[in-house]
């Protein structure tokens, strides 16, 4: 009623009509306001955008980084150790810019691409702290610094994307099917979850190939160490992946009143459970050892990126509402280097430099 009469007022030029009716609009928001507005701390949210925890973040990452990498070279105990606490304190900051998140929106973790990407990055630098403290041989370090420094920066690009859709809100309106909170806190968590596992086996899978052809020093205890970490990371993936899938489907039962659909979206996701099979399976029947379970971790970073990103550009299906223009040559670039990763890692092995010191694997 408030908003018929503002919109009457102005189509007739009345200002002091107009003027009294929002004036009269605001008197009724100060007295009763929505709960939206009852829950919001602008002061927070100031403080926050200000204070810009993820722009931080991304850079803490990258100098630690520098030093994971550094000690590969020398001095490794205090470079690593270096390494690891930088991230860890950085992990901090990123906690509460996750929070913070949460606090402002009311809602959980994961909303858009944009909060999937923050997510992902948390996830992945978590599970590289906790590889670091149990393997200690700076592939955790790795793994954090390069997954924090690479979402953050994605979260970063995807931001300026937002200039042209919503006037860079990364805390935008919901879509009317998203606006549930179980639904957000329960199916998107376990699927974005399981992305994130599946690119931190893929990224350890990198690491390995990359040692492996590059280095001398890769030796064969290191060797089964990391292929412990794909094979762990890879089962954890595979089952929140099958979860989160489930709960897409009685969230789509729900909603729409049918658990599945072929639709798009739906097939994306269903590839990450059939890819993360398939690289158990693979390793159960022994049709792969580490250098195959590896090199199938990486393909894993495919997938995912078409199930995160490239269905969306679509534009089809009833889950076409997470276009963003100018994300398709960027996740073109991503998978070619994902394939060149691939391709190196397929040399026979006599071409490796890790090889020169111990005799050949099949």
């Amino acid at each position: 009623v408030a908003w018929d009469a503002i919109f009457t007022a102005y189509a007739q030029r009345d200002a002091g009509a107009f003027n009294r009716t929002v004036a009269d609009y605001a008197a009724a928001l100060a007295a009763a306001p929505p709960t939206q507005l009852q829950k919001a701390n602008p002061a927070f949210e100031a403080w926050f955008n200000n204070f810009g925890p993820f722009s931080l973040c991304q850079w803490l990452y990258f100098t630690a980084f520098c030093f994971a990498v550094l000690a590969w070279l020398g001095w490794n105990v205090p470079l690593n150790r270096t390494a690891f606490w930088l991230i860890a304190v950085t992990f901090l900051v990123h906690t509460l810019g996750l929070i913070s998140r949460m606090y402002i929106s009311g809602r959980p973790p994961i909303t858009n691409l944009y909060a999937t990407a923050i997510y992902i990055g948390w996830a992945a630098v978590l599970a590289g702290l906790i590889l670091e403290s149990v393997y200690r041989l700076g592939y955790g370090n790795v793994l954090a610094s390069v997954a924090g420094f690479a979402s953050l920066l994605v979260a970063d690009k995807l931001t300026l994307l937002l200039e042209t859709s919503s006037g860079g809100d990364t805390i935008g309106v919901m879509q009317a099917v998203l606006d549930t909170q179980f639904w957000l806190a329960t199916h998107v968590t376990c699927v974005v979850t399981g992305y994130a596992a599946t690119y931190v086996a893929g990224l350890l899978g990198v690491i390995y190939v990359v040692r492996g052809v590059f280095t001398p020093s890769f030796n064969a205890t290191e060797k089964k160490d990391l292929a412990r970490m794909i094979y762990g990371t890879v089962c954890f993936g595979m089952f929140f992946s099958f979860v989160g899938t489930v709960l897409g489907g009685l969230w789509a039962d729900d909603s729409w009143g049918r658990f599945w659909g072929w639709d798009p979206k739906e097939n994306a996701a269903l590839i990450i459970v059939l890819w993360n099979a398939l690289v158990l399976h693979a390793r159960w029947d022994g049709m792969v050892k580490d250098r195959g379970l590896a090199v199938l971790a990486i393909g894993g970073n495919i997938f995912a990126s078409w199930s995160h990103f490239g269905v969306n550009q679509l534009g089809v299906g009833l889950h076409s509402y997470g276009f963003t223009e100018g994300v398709l040559v960027a996740l073109g670039l991503f998978v070619a280097s994902q394939l060149f990763f691939i391709g190196i890692g397929l040399l026979p092995q006599r071409f490796w430099l890790s090889q020169r010191r111990e005799p050949a694997t099949v």
